[in-house]
């Protein structure tokens, strides 16, 4: 018997074959989970900036936050649209109180 014969007999070309079917949806939903979970942080940003902008300052846990959420947004592929809303966040006044 070959050695063909042998693996096909234990089934491996179809744990091959079933492994990459796996790791294609694996791929495809992290994909989307990616993708999704950029548009909440965009979005996010976007609300953040126009409640602060509405109350004409952001305090300093504002700005905290909006940078973390832009560091992450960014990390996960962010392509530069929202570099203007960030310049224009940060060049609103800080509220002390």
């Amino acid at each position: 018997m070959t050695l063909y014969n042998w693996l096909t007999l234990l089934g491996i070309p179809g744990m091959l074959a079933a492994m990459a079917a796996f790791v294609r949806v694996q791929l495809r939903q992290n994909r989307a989970v990616k993708d999704g979970l950029r548009a909440i942080l965009r979005d996010r940003l976007l609300q953040s900036f126009q409640f602060c902008n509405r109350q004409g300052f952001a305090d300093s846990d504002d700005r905290q936050n909006f940078e973390n959420m832009y560091v992450q947004y960014h990390s996960l592929g962010g392509n530069g649209v929202m570099d203007d809303v960030r310049r224009k966040f940060f060049a609103l006044p800080i509220n002390h109180d």
